[in-house]
Order: structure tokens, then sequence, then C-alpha cells
């Protein structure tokens, strides 16, 4: 493993929990691969632009990918393709993922780029890789306490599907609004999946301060 792109989602920023433990994880990743770097983009602290009506224009009219209104959606889709491993540490905002991390999506997912169309469906045109998903969210969403449903995690496998990438862990930070009883319940139930978890069995994560 050579490289690592992790993506930032929260408007917490680094004090997040999931910011924490995606951090942990990357640090895990880092010292197994000693060779490796991380790539940090902040999608929240340095958001994209939504897509203009040029860009929407270039996309129906086939535009040439050399085409200056992809210059930054190629250089996200670069990132990309140049990582080995791709994190993302993301809130659950109104159930799907916050608008930070969809316009990254808007960016990346772009046809005759990452994925073309056929006859069948979409196919993705990026190289598969290990992609681990860290979702924090105030209430809770899955087990006995669950009180509102997750679009999410099947939005996001989906999504990602779309342009080739399969190989999706979830780790999942819920009822992080309850208090910090719960909050270290939870850290430790995300430890305990990342244990789990291929890629991550062998490792040991940091203590979240």
């Amino acid at each position: 493993m050579r490289r690592i792109l992790l993506l930032e989602c929260s408007p917490h920023g680094g004090s997040s929990v999931g910011s924490h433990l995606a951090r942990d994880m990357a640090g895990c990743l880092l010292r197994r691969h000693s060779q490796a770097q991380v790539l940090e983009r902040d999608l929240a602290r340095d958001p994209l632009p939504a897509l203009a009506a040029e860009f929407a224009q270039a996309i129906t009219g086939r535009a040439d990918a050399e085409s200056p209104v992809f210059q930054l959606s190629e250089q996200l889709i670069a990132e990309l393709e140049n990582s080995d491993c791709l994190l993302i540490a993301t809130p659950m905002h109104n159930f799907t993922v916050p608008a930070a991390l969809k316009l990254w999506l808007d960016h990346v997912v772009r046809i005759s780029r990452s994925f073309t169309a056929t006859a069948t469906g979409k196919v993705g045109l990026l190289h598969d890789r290990p992609t681990f998903v860290v979702v924090s969210a105030g209430g809770f969403y899955r087990g006995e306490q669950a009180r509102q449903p997750d679009f999410l995690s099947p939005y996001l496998r989906h999504v990602l599907g779309t342009i080739g990438i399969h190989q999706v862990a979830f780790i999942h930070l819920q009822g992080l609004a309850h208090g910090p009883e719960q909050v270290k319940a939870a850290l430790a139930e995300a430890r305990r999946e990342l244990s789990l978890t291929p890629h991550f069995s062998s490792l040991s994560l940091g203590e979240h301060p």
C-alpha cells in the first residue's frame, strides 16, 4: 500500500469522534505500511463548488476530459485513482450523506470517465480498493434502539460500486448525542467491528482522547 486518501466530511472537523477514529485507522495502516502516505481532503472545511450549468452541458455534450470545465473533477478523480485505500469519515445528515460528501461524489461519478453506461447498466471504470467508511450519528439507526432509517450506507455502497469500488466496509458510531458514556460505548463497538474487518483484524487502535 502506497497511498491512502482520507475524506473528512464533518463540520466539526478534527474534533469529531468519527474523525479521530478515522485518523486512528490511518495511523494503523501507516504503521503496517511504513512507506505509505496519506492525502487528506477536508470537504467540510474546504467545500467543493456545486456543479454549474457549464459542467452539465459538458457532460451531456460529451466534452473531452481535457476540457477546462472538468479540471476540478479530473483532479479529484486522479486523487482517487492514485490511492490504494479510501477512508471516509462522515456524519449522517437527515438519514443520508452530508452535502459536502455528495458534492465530492457529484464531481467524481462522471460518465465516460469513472463509469460507462451499457445496455445492462452502469459499469465502473476505476479499480477496486479497500474502502472504510466511519459513519457518525447523534441518534440510533441500527439495532434494537434504532429510531430512524439509514439511507447513507446502501446509497454510498451503491454509488461507489457504480465507479468500480466494491470492497466497502462501514464502521458505525451511533447515539453520539446521548452523552459521554454512549460515546465511549459507540467507540468500543466500532473497535470491535474493526477487529472483525479485513485489513484491520491484526491491528490495534489507540484510544480516543
